[in-house]
């Protein structure tokens, strides 16, 4: 039987029901007693083990019977829920989770689980998981992996290599690299290690693949495979120098095993089709499921739909958006009336495609949040505090594509309030606080923008802490840290490098999360904004916007040539006179509504030709970045439209202050200014 059909539906099913697990697991946590989510778990783990081995992921299908067995004693009162058997069973979903994105990604779905499997049989057995014996079990799962990385892991070429470097008197190594839990840029990370190596000798492969690496298609460990002159203590310390990596395991390569494991490797290929017969003899309740499905699919309103379909239908329709507007150009030029009723008409069916377009990639910003209950509850166990996060609004939409790149700076900030904001249980009776902290993820619309607040009842942000941290980092001065209020000081804390933090720990220290998380939300044409009051807590606000590809700007002329200004950015426009412009601390400013607006002149910024000569009045579009407002100086303003931002490409990624350009109807090209970049 082909299972391949299948394959898509299996790994949907596959990760609905370990969601079921995880989230059913928590509400158990919360309320040991209820029975009926034991039941709901063990449906969820018992369809997933059918599912699994009838599709022939043994390793997958074993775990889950393990771990079926644990929940089947729990619903009849043979074993006893403790904090210890909950961490070992949100353990085994864990793995089971990694092995389905294996799967996913057109792996085999294998994984070493040998560490979790032992766990779970010491409870059922009714002996509670020690320490030692887990230090035991790692250590002998480290054996394993050592193992499952070298067997068959070389080809004949790379043998051969191998072979006649040890005959020259190099050292051939095996080395096992771990980054850090929240290590933020694994791929820059791995490019420096893999510099290292090829300073010391030649790298013969890695695992996983260098274009995974590259991707950072991987958890937090990769293993390289190296011929060098240099001592293994030696590579060691020089890779051990690389920030945020963790951990160095370096083995000398056994050649003679690695040849006989590869010759034993061949020999077992074989068997392989006998095994898929004898899991084709034993139909299992999978098989029921799918001889069903085509009732369930009957009753079904819903289909799924590769994201790759979406992305070109997507991609057609910017280029409909680019021919609609030259087509509105042309019937302006022509001013024939049955050809612009024509016209009008196209528009407001193709504004009504956009619509249901753009919906059809929205995806609930729920998929992000769905993992942040189980991270903060093995936070909280980390920092042994208490804390509840409470959810709302998961079924706000956002567009795939900020979805995407939003999830790490959001894990940045709900860590950041567990470890600077939530304090510990003995600080927060001694405040009078309730000991259980409290986090709310909030996500909600607001015109064309959606909302996401992460706000925690906790100790909120020190301002003469900060201040004092900015001061002795030299991010500025006395004078200016007088002239500061308090949402200013509340933004240092995104200055890079800058932590409060008095040790440095797993979960923060190193100064490296906010900055990132600024700029990566910047990135996405988004904003984030802090409030905090001391020993009350703290809120960050993030604003994003619904869509990257589709925006509304406002075209503006400078000299002959256009540019447009993304509308979410602009305050509004004005016209002033060149009299009213003065000079301050060698920037030219007006003094805009009693305040001081920095002007900025585009024909200088962007270097254009000059042909034309300056009127006695300036037009002006206000510009604002968080708190900070500008004037941007232009020539004329040409009007509003939408427009689809296309990718200026790689070659020209170092373009200062261009986020993209955009076909006009009369078919020029507009660059699309960055006012993020602008607005210091």
């Amino acid at each position: 039987m082909d299972m391949n059909q299948y394959l898509e539906v299996f790994i949907e099913e596959s990760k609905e029901h370990l969601q079921t697990c995880s989230e059913q697991l928590l509400v158990l946590e919360k309320n040991p007693e209820d029975l009926s989510v034991v039941n709901e778990i063990f449906r969820s783990a018992h369809t997933l083990k059918g599912m699994s081995a009838t599709m022939g992921y043994e390793d997958l299908a074993n775990l889950t019977h393990k771990m079926e067995n644990v929940l089947d004693a729990i619903r009849n009162s043979q074993i006893v829920l403790s904090p210890e058997l909950f961490d070992v069973i949100f353990l085994a979903v864990d793995d089971l989770e990694a092995m389905v994105m294996s799967i996913a990604e057109g792996g085999d779905g294998k994984r070493n689980v040998m560490g979790v499997v032992h766990q779970l049989e010491m409870i059922e057995k009714g002996e509670s998981p020690v320490s030692s014996t887990i230090a035991e079990v790692a250590a002998a799962s480290a054996v394993l992996e050592k193992e499952e990385m070298t067997v068959g892991g070389y080809d004949e070429f790379e043998w051969t290599v191998l072979q006649q470097s040890k005959d020259q008197g190099f050292n051939s190594f095996e080395i096992s690299i771990g980054l850090r839990e929240d290590c933020l840029l694994k791929a820059a990370r791995v490019f420096m290690v893999f510099e290292v190596l090829e300073k010391s000798g030649e790298v013969i492969k890695s695992h996983p693949p260098v274009e995974l690496l590259e991707e950072e298609q991987f958890d937090q460990r990769f293993t390289i495979a190296m011929v060098t002159t240099e001592s293994s203590d030696e590579i060691k310390n020089k890779i051990m120098k690389v920030s945020e990596v963790e951990q160095v395991v370096v083995n000398a390569l056994d050649l003679e095993h690695l040849r006989y494991a590869a010759h034993s490797k061949e020999d077992k290929v074989t068997e392989i089709p006998k095994q898929e017969t004898n899991n084709a003899e034993h139909p299992t309740e999978y098989d029921d499921r799918k001889k069903q499905a085509p009732v369930k699919t009957a009753s079904s309103k819903t289909i799924r739909v590769n994201i790759e379909r979406l992305d070109i239908l997507m991609n057609l329709f910017e280029e409909l958006v680019i021919d609609r507007g030259r087509l509105d150009q042309i019937s302006s030029d022509l001013d024939n009336q049955e050809l612009h009723e024509t016209v009008e008409r196209m528009s407001r069916i193709t504004s009504d495609l956009q619509t249901i377009v753009l919906n059809m990639r929205m995806v609930p910003v729920e998929t992000v949040f769905n993992r942040f209950p189980k991270m903060v509850r093995q936070l909280a166990r980390d920092l042994n505090k208490k804390v509840n996060l409470e959810i709302n609004g998961a079924e706000t939409e956002l567009d795939r594509t900020v979805i995407d790149e939003i999830g790490d700076p959001l894990v940045h900030l709900i860590r950041n309030a567990m470890d600077h904001g939530i304090e510990t249980p003995e600080e927060r009776l001694a405040k009078g606080k309730n000991e259980e902290g409290k986090i709310l993820l909030k996500a909600y619309h607001s015109g064309n923008h959606v909302f996401i607040e992460i706000e925690d009842d906790g100790a909120g942000i020190n301002k003469d802490r900060v201040l004092n941290k900015a001061l002795s980092n030299g991010i500025l001065t006395k004078e200016t840290a007088a002239t500061l209020t308090d949402k200013q000081i509340y933004e240092l804390i995104f200055a890079s490098g800058f932590s409060t933090a008095e040790t440095i720990s797993d979960v923060s220290g190193r100064g490296v999360g906010l900055d990132v998380v600024k700029n990566t939300i910047e990135s996405l044409g988004g904003s984030v904004a802090i409030d905090s009051k001391e020993n009350e807590g703290s809120i960050f606000l993030i604003q994003l916007p619904l869509t990257l590809s589709i925006i509304s700007v406002m075209l503006v002329a400078i000299q002959n040539e256009k540019y447009a200004i993304p509308l979410s950015s602009i305050i509004e426009t004005a016209i002033i006179k060149k009299a009213d412009i003065m000079n301050a601390h060698n920037q030219q400013v007006i003094d805009f509504r009693g305040k001081v607006l920095p002007l900025l002149f585009l024909k200088d910024i962007f270097e254009v030709p000059i042909s034309q000569e300056e009127e006695e009045s300036l037009s002006v579009v206000i510009v604002r970045k968080g708190d900070k407002l500008a004037g941007l100086v232009v020539d004329s303003f040409i009007g509003q439209l939408e427009i689809v931002l296309k990718s200026l490409g790689n070659y020209l990624t170092s373009a200062f202050a261009i986020s993209g350009a955009t076909i006009l109807g009369d078919g020029q090209v507009a660059l699309i200014i960055d006012c993020n970049t602008l607005i210091h």
